[in-house]
């Protein structure tokens, strides 16, 4: 079951309600100013990935999810724009983005509405999460060398607070990023484990509780230190989760084998 916490009343509320196995999700955008010309900055990406993460933590409990974007008053190249951006980050393209309707209702409502910071507007249905703002949000914020360096930073923080995109933090978040990837990449010449299920129940339960990402992160940081555990238990669970992380953790495995003469 997933829950999160409803900025309007600060409670828990179950999504999608009544136990149905659709989970609707609109992201809301603020106007995007285009006199910077068609950049896309991280500040404008993290409450779509927000809704991507939210919309793979769904599919993990077997329930489908769909995703709306709205961005009032868009052009066309600066949509382009955002829709690169978006892949570039590994963030599953919406159904529809409406560059029109501001409510991103669709004629169905939506079970939450992700607002990004700065977005000066509301929803009648659904619960309402307030996302966090990205200082500095410069318009170079998503051409590092591996874009998924900047989802690893944001990732790493509750999705309500802000976060400070900078040089240093997506220093540390490309080499830890890495590093995990060459571990999963070692992990993944050892006979395959099952994924310990205490494990996985401790990830459900920060997935389900509030979206909690950064515990999930935190919970394979002590795995990977972890000598009892069985490189390829770790292998599974780090592939597993990153199903919700979407990280790209296998990317190098199988490149040993086929280097080798």
């Amino acid at each position: 079951m997933l829950r999160i916490a409803d900025t309007r009343t600060g409670h828990l509320v179950e999504i999608p309600p009544g136990h149905r196995h659709l989970l609707r999700i609109c992201v809301h955008l603020p106007v995007i100013d285009t006199a910077s010309g068609t950049e896309i900055s991280a500040a404008h990406l993290r409450a779509p990935l927000v809704g991507d993460v939210m919309a793979r933590a769904a599919e993990l409990h077997g329930l489908q999810a769909v995703m709306v974007l709205t961005a009032p008053d868009l052009p066309y190249e600066q949509a382009r724009a955002l829709d690169r951006a978006m892949g570039a980050l590994g963030i599953h393209p919406p159904a529809a983005v409406d560059t029109h309707d501001a409510t991103g209702s669709r004629g169905t409502p939506a079970d939450v509405h992700l607002f990004a910071h700065g977005t000066d507007s509301d929803a009648a249905e659904g619960a309402r999460i307030d996302v966090g703002g990205v200082s500095p949000g410069r318009a170079d914020d998503v051409g590092v060398e591996d874009p998924l360096a900047v989802r690893m930073l944001l990732l790493g923080h509750a999705h309500s607070v802000p976060v400070a995109v900078t040089p240093a933090g997506l220093a540390e978040a490309g080499r830890a990023l890495r590093h995990w990837r060459q571990q999963v990449a070692d992990w993944a010449q050892e006979p395959s484990r099952p994924i310990p299920a205490d494990l996985r129940r401790q990830a459900y339960a920060a997935l389900d509780d509030n979206l909690g990402v950064p515990a999930v992160l935190d919970l394979l940081s002590g795995l990977e230190r972890d000598p009892d555990v069985p490189a390829g238990a770790k292998f599974e669970t780090f592939a597993h989760l990153d199903r919700v992380l979407g990280l790209d953790l296998a990317r190098e495995v199988g490149h040993q084998q086929r280097e080798t003469p």
